[in-house]
């Protein structure tokens, strides 16, 4: 009996040393915004305003989300002083490699998900 114990409590204390890795991946881009703009950002670079059109995200949601993508650099940002001034964004290598896991999961989607109401 005391093995059991000392087996449940290894088993405890492993599930407390911290989230898996697929928890961990899905915190970084999880959120309902940064997955439609990383998915947008797949066709290439933007502006910010065809990124607000594409995505229908407000201003303000839209900035915060592409400042926490690039603070975590899945997205760069590019500006070209001429006037007016204007603001690209684009993946990095590492935002591009997700296109694989949205094509698994829209792949998934499409077998065992009801499509989108349009």
């Amino acid at each position: 009996m005391a093995v059991e114990e000392s087996q449940a409590v290894e088993s405890v204390e492993s599930l407390d040393a911290g989230p898996c890795p697929v928890v961990d991946a899905l915190e970084q881009v999880g959120s309902k915004w940064r997955l439609v703009v990383l998915h947008d950002l797949l066709d290439g670079e933007k502006r910010f305003n065809e990124l607000k059109r594409s995505t229908d995200a407000s201003a303000r949601t839209l900035s915060r989300v592409l400042d926490d993508l690039r603070e975590m650099d899945f997205v760069e940002k590019r500006m070209e002083p001429d006037a007016p001034v204007a603001t690209y964004y684009s993946l990095t290598d590492k935002g591009e490699s997700l296109s694989v896991v949205f094509e698994e999961v829209e792949s998934w989607a499409g077998e065992w998900l009801d499509a989108c109401a349009e």
